[in-house]
């Protein structure tokens, strides 16, 4: 068998680095993008799972309200959502690394068990963060998501 040599075609460049001669370089075309409304509140939001232990595994979202491990909380269920706050006489705390613990007594009213998803929303100017478990979002955008599919709400 033998090998022929191919030659490799390399286009001619223009001096000052113009690009290939013959082609002129227009800019891409880009689409204005609509600014749409600005948003209404400073809230930073984060997706995340919960262990067995009620350990909340995004600690990113912890570290935006500024509580650091042993920052002791208020952690309370309304309406099936989880709302905690730092308190000083506070029962429960924010753990060594810095894991926000779910009480067990809060999970079992939020019907929540391992491996269930929470959609964490952090308030930073009022240094609150709020848990909605993904039954409760079911329930809030059910009819945002029938108005969209074109149908109705259950």
């Amino acid at each position: 068998m033998t090998a022929s040599f191919v030659p490799p075609v390399i286009p001619k460049v223009v001096p000052g680095g113009a690009g290939p001669v013959g082609r002129s370089r227009r800019p891409l075309p880009v689409p204005a993008l609509e600014s749409g409304s600005p948003r209404a509140t400073d809230a930073v939001y984060a997706l995340s799972a919960v262990d067995k232990s009620g350990r909340v595994a995004d600690r990113s979202i912890v570290r935006v309200l500024g509580w650091g491990p042993g920052t002791r909380l208020d952690i309370r269920e309304q309406a099936g959502i989880i709302v905690a706050r730092p308190a000083v006489d506070g029962v429960h705390c924010v753990g060594d690394r810095g894991h926000l613990h779910l009480p067990l007594a809060v999970r079992r009213w939020c019907r929540l068990t391992a491996g269930d998803r929470v959609l964490l929303a952090a308030a930073p100017a009022a240094g609150v963060l709020v848990a909605y478990p993904l039954a409760v979002l079911d329930r809030l955008l059910a009819d945002v998501h029938a108005a969209v599919a074109g149908g109705e709400a259950a």
